[in-house]
């Protein structure tokens, strides 16, 4: 019995000091803090937005090309064209806007603590 106890005793002691240690360094799977969501979620919006803005560019320029003189593909087209520039322009603003993000919930800038 007696070795029985020394054994849980150590197992305790030596789980309860990896979660300690673990606890000290931040692992892969730790949450993130509020710069690095924002940051993440600039990245997200200039990324889905550049690429949107770049199909739309190129359908329209297609549609553009294919339109032949037809008024009405021809308004399509610049639709198509006029959603490409407003993709761009929202790609080109997000940092801006999550500069103003930053600012309105008051958090620290790149990498703070």
């Amino acid at each position: 019995m007696p070795v029985r106890r020394l054994a849980v005793r150590v197992l305790v002691a030596g789980g309860t000091g990896a979660v300690l240690l673990l606890a000290e360094a931040r692992p892969a799977w730790a949450l993130a803090t509020v710069p690095e969501v924002i940051s993440n979620l600039r990245n997200w919006i200039v990324g889905i937005s550049a690429g949107l803005a770049t199909l739309f560019l190129t359908l329209g320029g297609a549609r553009y090309l294919m339109a032949s003189g037809d008024p009405g593909e021809v308004e399509a087209a610049k639709r198509a064209l006029k959603a490409a520039a407003i993709g761009y322009g929202i790609a080109v603003l997000a940092p801006v806007i999550t500069e103003v993000l930053q600012g309105i919930i008051g958090a620290e800038g790149n990498g703070g603590s």
